[in-house]
């Protein structure tokens, strides 16, 4: 499982030219899953985001949650993370199957909002994102278990 997660101060996904999730401050995260990822790296991965410690404190060090600052999530399926790009054209082979994913989805999406609140994106839709990143600050998660 991956996830590209993002500081931001705003963020939002529109499918069809209607906003389907938006937050303010918090954490606009990319979600994909690989084709041998379960609900244990779901899980393992929905605690990690709630603890990353990538906001300011008082003194100006990453060291707040998206839970210490009251932040919210934006969680955004994105099966293009499992591309295999080997050669000039794209292979998405390696990704879980789309009826998996989005079960793992809505399972991870589930898992993240017993920490913070959580909007998402439209699992198989056209997605136009939009985020004011703060900082830039873009940190990659991975979990895989044997």
């Amino acid at each position: 499982m991956k996830l590209v997660v993002q500081r931001v101060t705003s963020a939002s996904v529109e499918v069809e030219g209607k906003t389907v999730g938006e937050i303010e401050e918090g954490l606009m995260v990319l979600v994909g899953f690989g084709e041998s990822d379960t609900t244990k790296e779901a899980d393992y991965l929905a605690r990690r985001l709630a603890k990353l410690r990538i906001f300011h404190d008082d003194e100006g060090r990453m060291n707040k949650s998206v839970l210490d600052i009251g932040g919210k999530l934006l969680l955004v399926p994105q099966f293009t993370l499992y591309a295999h790009t080997k050669k000039n054209r794209p292979s998405f082979h390696k990704a879980l199957a789309p009826d998996k994913a989005t079960e793992l989805f809505d399972y991870f999406t589930e898992k993240c909002s017993e920490f913070v609140d959580v909007e998402t994106g439209e699992f198989g839709a056209f997605m136009k994102v939009s985020l004011l990143n703060n900082g830039p600050v873009t940190i990659l998660l991975e979990k895989e278990f044997d």
